[in-house]
């Protein structure tokens, strides 16, 4: 590939110092730890909503979008239709719950509606889970620097690292809430400037793109089968792939995303008002379509363009004889002019921060909030807990560095794929879980404890079958997260029939749709 201009280095070197710059900037404000993980619960709705667009958009989506498109069609984009749903379920049904009493952490609701005991489940599942997702997205962005910058991938790790965890540590929430806004405008802009240099270099423009992109079945919902993109049938089945079942997928992805994973839930608790916060949801939700849309479609436009003008790491990335997802960093180190291509990049770190930073904080509150101040140490000033906040949030940091860096010089995939399958283990079926609470007024620790062991036995299950030990499950591993969610709450439930609601149970008052009382 092509080596950086110097107005590349300068781009890049001025966004990492600016990031740096604002997290010291509001490192000033903290005061507290309702200031460091919340903002003092008044960030207005497009703020918190540009924010969350920016923490779901990692470096991985800023490259899979393209390279998907690119290799086979839009499928992928089928996951996101039903996004809307799952947003208007989180304003009506999902926000009240969390607005309710201040909280700071999803986990406080587990607490209130099944003990401590499963709140505890939660929240190191959840922990657990966040501190795999910090190391390989920092691993990931890593190698991808490698191969654009040309630095040792170890140097890419630290650099990357160090300049997250500064802003993230010093400035908190603020820091993170805002940086990822400015994140997302980097990202939009620079998927832009990258669809504006493919369109100068396609005499027909985007009319000719769309027509090429029609007849070679580019733009269809579809999988690829040897050479052979094969559209997808639209019946229900949970053996293979099809259109419904990717469609009820997505469904069930963005109903956890909103209503239990602690990035999203934090930002919910920060808005200033009920309103804002469901403003936010619809902020989100309708900017998040457009850009991946887009990133499909720079996809789609580089198939186009390489089809005209083919090169050999171009037609070897589309045969499947190099990964896709280096089309676009292809694309960017050898067509784009100097200072577009800094900015790019800096697009793609800007994707991997924003998600970095939503993580470490949230791994903060999460820690500090639901174990250290509510069972390990309490009755403290909130000078130590905003220093035990702080310190956790290095630790999380360092965690990300040091893992990401065994990531990078391991020989195989043993250590990723451990720690990816125990974090499934402890974490599946959350939304089953969180929606047996919500939903019904039965149930306390003891049903949902069943529910818990139930659904990590079945989660253990589909991975030895997936690795010979066991027959297989008759289901498409795709869709097991479908069918843990289910399995959590149907046994929750049939338990709940039989070991009935301790009389001691606190009360349910604002824990579930029944027994809601409506925000004014």
């Amino acid at each position: 590939m092509a080596s950086l201009h110097f107005l590349d280095w300068a781009v890049i070197t001025v966004y990492f110092l600016a990031m740096a710059w604002l997290g010291f900037s509001f490192s000033k404000k903290n005061k507290d730890t309702e200031e460091y993980f919340v903002g003092g619960r008044r960030f207005k709705g497009w703020v918190v909503g540009l924010s969350l667009v920016g923490t779901s958009i990692s470096s991985v989506s800023f490259l899979a979008y393209p390279a998907d498109a690119y290799y086979t069609a839009w499928i992928r984009m089928l996951l996101n239709f039903l996004m809307p749903v799952a947003g208007a379920i989180a304003i009506y049904l999902f926000i009240p719950f969390y607005r309710a009493g201040r909280k700071t952490s999803a986990y406080q609701y587990l607490g209130l509606r099944f003990g401590e005991g499963i709140r505890m489940y939660g929240s190191i599942a959840y922990i657990i889970g966040q501190f795999v997702r910090l190391a390989v997205v920092l691993f990931l962005v890593s190698k991808l620097l490698n191969t654009m910058l040309g630095w040792d991938i170890w140097v890419c790790i630290v650099v990357a690292g160090i300049v997250v965890s500064v802003y993230t540590i010093a400035g908190g929430i603020d820091a993170v809430v805002w940086t990822d806004v400015i994140q997302t405008l980097v990202l939009i802009f620079g998927g832009l400037v990258i669809f504006w240099i493919i369109l100068r270099q396609i005499p027909g423009g985007i009319g000719l793109i769309i027509d090429v992109a029609v007849e070679d079945g580019k733009l269809a919902f579809s999988e690829r089968e040897g050479d052979t993109l094969v559209p997808l049938s639209w019946g229900w089945s949970l053996s293979k792939k099809t259109g419904l079942m990717i469609l009820l997928l997505g469904l069930v992805n963005w109903l956890q995303e909103f209503g239990t994973d602690q990035n999203v839930v934090q930002r919910y608790c920060g808005a200033v008002s009920d309103k804002e916060a469901r403003k936010a949801v619809w902020w989100t939700v309708w900017a998040r379509l457009p850009i991946w849309a887009l990133f499909m479609f720079l996809g789609t436009s580089m198939y186009v363009f390489f089809k005209f003008n083919p090169t050999v790491p171009a037609m070897e990335m589309l045969s499947g004889a190099q990964k896709p997802e280096g089309i676009l960093p292809y694309f960017v180190m050898e067509y784009m002019p100097p200072g577009l291509s800094g900015l790019v990049i800096a697009a793609v770190v800007a994707a991997a921060m924003s998600s970095l930073d939503s993580s470490m904080n949230a791994i903060s509150a999460v820690f500090v909030t639901d174990m250290y101040r509510n069972r390990i140490c309490k009755d403290k000033d909130e000078k130590h807990y905003l220093f035990v906040s702080r310190l956790t949030a290095t630790v999380a940091a360092v965690v990300m560095i040091v893992f990401a860096t065994v990531l990078a010089y391991s020989q195989t995939k043993t250590i990723q794929d451990t720690v990816l399958i125990l974090t499934s283990i402890i974490g599946s079926g959350l939304l089953g879980l969180f929606s047996f609470g919500f939903f019904t007024k039965m149930g306390d620790s003891r049903s949902v404890g069943l529910g818990v062991v139930a659904t990590i036995c079945f989660t253990i299950y589909v991975l030895l079958g997936q690795n010979g030990f066991v027959p297989m499950p008759a289901f498409d591993l795709y869709y097991t997260t479908i069918v843990a969610n289910i399995l959590m709450f149907v046994v929750s439930f049939v338990a709940a029939l039989v070991i009935k609601r301790s009389k001691t149970a606190p009360s349910l008052d604002n824990l579930t749709v029944w027994t809601m009382v409506k925000s004014k």
